[in-house]
């Protein structure tokens, strides 16, 4: 558990040693009691001894204790996912602007 949200991280490393999760990237999205992270790694496939393509985690924290605890995530599963996600609030944030004109 993290005591700070800089802190906060999705790398993993087994029992035997071997970084099975390994974070590439992160943006904080909001901070404060509840904060969310969208994050950036590859995952260790052993079937094929290399990592995978990029991946992406959406995930909640809350700040309980003075640490932070995993509340929720959301994995995007594609990169088709992900460019549907972007055209989706793309989409609806130009709309939302094009009402706030009116």
């Amino acid at each position: 558990m993290s005591e700070t949200i800089d802190e906060l991280t999705i790398n993993f490393v087994d029992d035997d040693g071997h970084e099975v999760i390994r974070e590439l990237d992160k943006v904080i999205l909001s901070r404060g009691a509840w904060t969310t992270i969208l994050f950036r790694y590859k995952e260790w496939r052993p079937q094929t001894d290399d990592y995978s393509p990029d991946k992406y985690s959406l995930r909640r924290y809350k700040k309980s204790a003075g640490q932070y605890r995993s509340q929720s995530k959301f994995n995007i599963s594609s990169p088709d996912q992900a460019h549907k996600i972007i055209d989706a609030l793309s989409r609806w944030l130009k709309d939302a602007e094009a009402e706030g004109a009116e």
